[in-house]
C-alpha cells in the first residue's frame, strides 16, 4: 500500500514542537518560507510551553503532536 504524504505544514508544526520540548532555540528554524516558518514557530511555542509546564517525558505522553491539526 502507498503511504500518503503528510501535509508540509503539519510536519513543520511537529518539528517545531519537538524542538520546543527539547529546549532548542527558536533560531534553529530550518525554513525560509514564511508560511512554513509560521507553523514551525507555532509548534515551537506550544512545545516550549509544555516544557515549562513540565509536560515532558512520561507526564507529557498524552500530548502527541503528530495527531494535532
Amino acid at each position: 500500500m502507498k503511504r500518503q504524504k503528510r501535509d508540509r505544514f503539519q510536519r513543520a508544526y511537529v518539528h517545531g514542537y519537538k524542538a520546543g520540548v527539547s529546549g532548542r532555540s527558536r533560531d534553529v528554524c530550518p525554513s525560509e518560507n514564511i508560511n512554513l516558518r509560521e507553523y514551525w514557530m507555532s509548534g515551537w511555542r506550544e512545545g516550549r510551553g509544555d516544557q515549562w509546564d513540565s509536560m515532558t517525558g512520561v507526564s507529557g505522553i498524552h500530548k502527541n503532536p503528530t495527531v494535532m491539526t
